[in-house]
């Protein structure tokens, strides 16, 4: 029979760094979570507020046979400055997690492999999750043990701070529950002081990110037109944002990998250049994609206009020009900020 121990051994072998095992429902923080949804803090993110939410208050809703959860940490921490650190006024910032490739497969991939080693010892049904399945993850997680969820809403590893990916399996196997560590937050406020939108805010007790506010929000899930008083904050924030975390004292001690290693701070004029079919070919199998063209490009431009160089001119006025309604309208605003 499988037992939490070889649970364990698996995962390490799989080479997930962290490891635990959470309770099926229903969850204390289900309440939390459909309060911020019906508040409207999830901004224009449908698949958070659509007929999904309900489902997150149990996972047995996806798996009636469940009788708990394996949730996984794989670590991405890249070997490079973090973006407090990047000063070059001519680079944006790509978020470090979209540094390798999509973490969906490789996370989905592994997971597979580990639940095929289990089942050598023993049948059970399952379900993998990864990111997309209406599961309240970084719930699970703490439930599992590995971290707490801190007042930048990111989940905290004691020993490895806050870059990893999660990923779970819903299983029918009976195992315990290992509980939840102690929030070690304590009266820190860096991430909040450090926010240039001022997305994380207090809410009885704890603190919560408005959604409409963040700009991984702005630069990766809102499609169209950014709100222009949000612009400026983004800086140069090409894709996604690193700030809450890159002053977090717990991340200090974060494990550098060098094969997450490649080019996060791309010259914009030559991200402002790019044809759809290069964008297409630079970002294949990246989490990047995910902006489509016309988005990364408006990112483009925002963040020419908050760099403020005269040489981004003639790029701009190009994308003013290139046909597209969205990218036109912020390459005009990025042209006026020079």
């Amino acid at each position: 029979m499988i037992t939490a121990a070889m649970v364990r051994e698996e995962a390490a072998v799989g080479g997930f760094a962290l490891a635990g095992l959470a309770p099926v429902g229903p969850y204390a923080d289900y309440r939390i979570y459909r309060e911020w949804v019906d508040r409207g803090l999830a901004g224009r993110m449908g698949y958070l507020t659509d007929h999904r939410a309900e489902k997150r208050a149990d996972v047995r809703n996806l798996l009636p046979e469940a009788r708990s959860v394996l949730v996984v940490g794989q670590l991405y921490n890249p070997p490079a400055a973090y973006s407090t650190a990047f000063s070059e006024a001519e680079r944006g910032w790509i978020s470090r997690y979209a540094w390798g490739p999509d973490y969906h497969d490789t996370l989905r991939a592994g997971l597979e492999r580990l639940v095929a080693g289990l089942q050598k010892r023993q049948a059970f049904t399952y379900r993998i999750c990864v990111d997309t399945a209406p599961v309240l993850e970084r719930s699970l997680a703490r439930l599992a043990g590995l971290g707490w969820i801190g007042k930048n809403t990111c989940l905290i590893n004691q020993q490895q701070g806050s870059w990893f990916f999660l990923g779970e399996v819903i299983w029918s196997l009976d195992l315990p529950a290992d509980g939840a560590p102690p929030d070690r937050c304590g009266t820190c406020t860096r991430c909040i002081d450090a926010c240039p939108t001022a997305a994380l805010r207090p809410r009885e007790g704890r603190y919560e990110l408005d959604a409409r506010l963040c700009i991984a929000y702005l630069n990766i899930e809102l499609k169209g037109s950014v709100p222009e008083e949000l612009r400026a904050p983004m800086g140069r924030q090409v894709f996604g944002c690193d700030i809450c975390q890159d002053v977090c004292p717990w991340n200090r001690r974060a494990a550098a990998l060098p094969a997450f290693a490649a080019e996060i701070d791309p010259p914009l004029e030559r991200l402002a250049a790019l044809t759809r079919e290069e964008f297409a070919a630079l970002f294949a199998g990246t989490p990047v994609e995910r902006t489509r063209y016309q988005g990364f490009l408006r990112n483009v431009c925002i963040a020419m206009g908050n760099a403020g160089l005269a040489r981004f001119r003639a790029p701009l006025e190009r994308l003013a020009a290139c046909g597209d309604t969205v990218v036109e309208e912020h390459a005009r605003w990025a042209l006026g900020r020079l």
